[in-house]
């Protein structure tokens, strides 16, 4: 018997793990097409993803990671009061 694992369900996986990813990352480790939207997508279904820039410490360069995190109480909030 297979089990099909979805790529969003994978990368939510990693991220749940802890892995930081960067949108190439995703795309060559999961092969998704769209990575800002495959995050989009995981965002709507209640997941706090984050993107925090980093610079290099080799060549200076600015890269984002995506990262599962904690909501805080504020954007909770503000998130009952949309719905109420």
């Amino acid at each position: 018997m297979t089990t099909n694992v979805t790529k969003t369900a994978k990368v939510l996986a990693a991220l749940e793990n802890g892995t930081e990813l960067t949108a190439k990352q995703i795309s060559a480790r999961y092969g998704v097409k769209n990575a800002r939207a495959l995050i989009s997508s995981i965002r709507m279904q209640g997941y706090p993803v984050y993107l925090n820039k980093r610079v290099s410490t080799f060549d200076g360069e600015t890269y984002s990671k995506y990262r599962l995190g904690t909501a805080t109480r504020s954007v909770v909030a503000a998130g009952y009061q949309a719905l109420a």
